[in-house]
């Protein structure tokens, strides 16, 4: 029996390192482009009930993603009263390195989850986070060696501390901290943390920003306390800002949806919008395209694929709207979590849902209806991460520990 189960190890090891090979990375927030699409998983034919799990490891608690680059998994979480990198083997879930420093306590509302909720960014063998108390850390992908660290805010969070996930934009590593009326984006030198520029004009809400380019500027577009704004990339200069702010008591969380020259967003009580940015001489403009007060999202991004919107709304519903004229598709009756969490990942033929029950949902990429295609558990609690799906393997971070899982 015990050589059994060895020779079972051993052939699902193969198939890992055989899979790694080929793997895209997820390297940050909402993957490789910041779109939810995992363009290299392989979907079986036929969905088991249940996924093959190759390992699990308690890594603390966190609502994190973790960004996975080659063969190393990033992941981090809060153990204790410390805010927590780890770097694991992708293959064994095995600890590579460690980094840890004092983490500043949740309180109130937000003491319900006090690890991490932004999700790290890895790019040019660097590693940068955001703790829940704003402070900025950049660190050695290699052997987790602490590069740089700031807390540019110092004692000065958003209302339920901080939830956006840093972007790395030509060798900048860019935050939204702070908390309202005192908050700015910030970018700064990932080589050496030197401050590059920062756009002062709103504090952030929960909101992690998209990368857009038009008429040859890069643009960071996000959701701000108030508004929708794009700034330059270059220098953090305002080139456009429209009027967005919070009704009742939702909150801008939503990543910006870049689809060419179109900016899509959404909120909660708000519905969802799409404007074109233009170059117009020197300036640019955002011209209103399309409106959808019926529909909208609180702690989720909707992902775009082949037209269509898919999402799941403020109220816990599966949804599917054109990006062409903003008109709903369909909405799925069942509401997956009343509180509207839940992720979604464009995963090729189908569509993953990941509600916090941790049930993934997968499901057909069509404007007809919803029609699924299995419900599979993935989580062994509350789960508000994305699912990390690449080749064959998906990886979960719940709210303690962090799952493969092997589909064949």
């Amino acid at each position: 029996m015990k050589g059994a189960r060895l020779l079972s190890a051993m052939t699902l090891l193969g198939v890992l390192l055989v899979s790694t090979g080929v793997a895209r990375d997820w390297p940050q927030w909402r993957g490789a482009d910041r779109d939810g699409k995992a363009v290299d998983f392989k979907a079986p034919a036929s969905w088991p009930e249940q996924l093959q799990q190759a390992w699990r490891t308690t890594v603390g608690s966190g609502d994190s993603t973790p960004a996975l680059v080659g063969d190393r998994l990033y992941v981090f979480t809060r153990q204790g009263d410390e805010e927590t990198t780890l770097c694991l083997n992708a293959a064994t879930g095995e600890i590579v390195w460690t980094d840890k420093y004092a983490a500043k306590a949740v309180t109130g509302a937000a003491g319900r989850h006090p690890g991490p909720r932004s999700s790290p960014a890895v790019a040019e063998g660097k590693v940068v986070t955001l703790g829940v108390g704003g402070v900025v850390s950049c660190l050695d992908a290699a052997d987790g060696k602490m590069v740089w660290r700031k807390d540019p805010f110092e004692g000065a969070v958003p209302r339920f501390f901080t939830s956006m996930s840093p972007i790395v934009v030509d060798g900048m590593a860019i935050v939204h901290a702070g908390t309202a009326g005192k908050g700015a984006i910030l970018a700064y030198n990932l080589a050496d943390g030197a401050e590059k520029w920062r756009w002062d004009g709103e504090g952030p809400e929960y909101a992690s920003p998209a990368l857009l380019t038009v008429g040859g500027v890069k643009q960071i577009v996000t959701l701000a306390e108030k508004s929708i704004v794009g700034v330059a990339a270059a220098d953090g200069k305002l080139l456009w800002r429209l009027p967005f702010a919070p009704s009742g008591r939702a909150y801008n969380t939503a990543t910006p949806i870049v689809d060419g020259d179109t900016v899509i967003y959404t909120g909660a009580g708000r519905g969802t919008f799409a404007v074109k940015i233009e170059k117009q001489g020197e300036a640019f403009a955002a011209t209103p395209l399309w409106s959808n007060t019926d529909i909208a999202t609180q702690y989720n991004t909707p992902v775009l694929k082949d037209g269509m919107l898919y999402g799941m709304s403020d109220r816990g519903n599966l949804f599917c709207i054109s990006a062409k004229d903003g008109k709903t598709a369909w909405v799925d009756e069942t509401s997956r979590d009343r509180s509207g969490f839940g992720t979604v990942v464009d995963a090729g033929s189908v569509l993953l849902a990941l509600p916090s029950s941790g049930e993934m949902l997968v499901y057909k990429p069509t404007a007809d209806g919803y029609s699924q295609t299995a419900a599979v558990k993935v989580g062994a609690a509350s789960t508000y991460g994305y699912p990390v799906a690449t080749d064959n393997r998906i990886f979960v971070k719940d709210e303690n520990t962090v799952a493969l899982y092997v589909v064949e």
